[in-house]
């Protein structure tokens, strides 16, 4: 998985200046998976692998013009001609990202497009926020989704699996909104709060989370100071 972590053509980027400190740091990243990870007391815990390549500041937005303040955060390293013109256009000078993500901050003072955020903001033993896409599971029915209790196997009935009595014969006579009943389950942005840091590579541009994170291998996840 270490070989994962270097962007195609990341090492032949220009050296930029770092973007101001914020009051909660945050940096986007790729899952890559789980493993094992064993602390000095010799405990083991599960853990999960993210690459965290340097962010780049690719917009500032400002409450003057834009009514809030806020940046766009770019991640991922891609070749000009794997973007549209319209992509190009809108990072002028940016090297060109695959991934675009704006965060709200109180104040914008001091940054500017092309700084960097690196995972040195962060060290083990930091609390952090995970935020990603849970998996798509698809359409579900009742009993997969909502854990309702089954019906009966036997003497010819044919409700083991479905949703039952919805009361829509009786007062009101229609169906309220919030009924559990059948839907699509999964890709949600899901947020996993106060999971621990246990290891911060900056050579290799890698965070270990104890746990487990949000979405499927190779999503991309947004890693927030608690």
């Amino acid at each position: 998985m270490t070989d994962e972590t270097q962007e195609k053509g990341a090492a032949e980027a220009p050296e930029r200046a770092n973007a101001p400190d914020m009051a909660r740091p945050l940096i986007l990243g790729r899952k890559l998976g789980m493993l094992q990870h064993f602390k000095a007391d010799g405990s083991v815990v599960a853990a999960t692998v993210i690459a965290a390549e340097p962010n780049v500041v690719t917009y500032v937005r400002t409450r003057e013009r834009d009514g809030y303040a806020a940046v766009q955060l770019g991640f991922g390293r891609v070749r000009d001609g794997e973007i549209t013109k319209a992509e190009r256009g809108h990072l002028k000078d940016v090297p060109a990202v695959r991934h675009l993500r704006e965060v709200r901050l109180e104040s914008t003072d001091g940054f500017a497009p092309g700084q960097v955020v690196s995972v040195e903001r962060f060290a083990p033993g930091d609390k952090v926020h995970v935020t990603g896409m849970s998996k798509g599971k698809g359409f579900q029915g009742p009993v997969h989704l909502h854990h309702f209790h089954t019906g009966p196997r036997s003497h010819g009935s044919d409700h083991y699996r479905r949703q039952g009595s919805v009361g829509s014969g009786t007062t009101p006579g229609r169906l309220l909104k919030g009924l559990r009943m059948a839907a699509h389950q999964g890709s949600d942005r899901v947020t996993v709060k106060n999971l621990e840091i246990l290891k911060a590579d900056a050579d290799r541009a890698v965070l270990v989370i104890a746990g487990a994170v949000p979405g499927a291998r190779n999503g991309i996840v947004m890693v927030r100071k608690a």
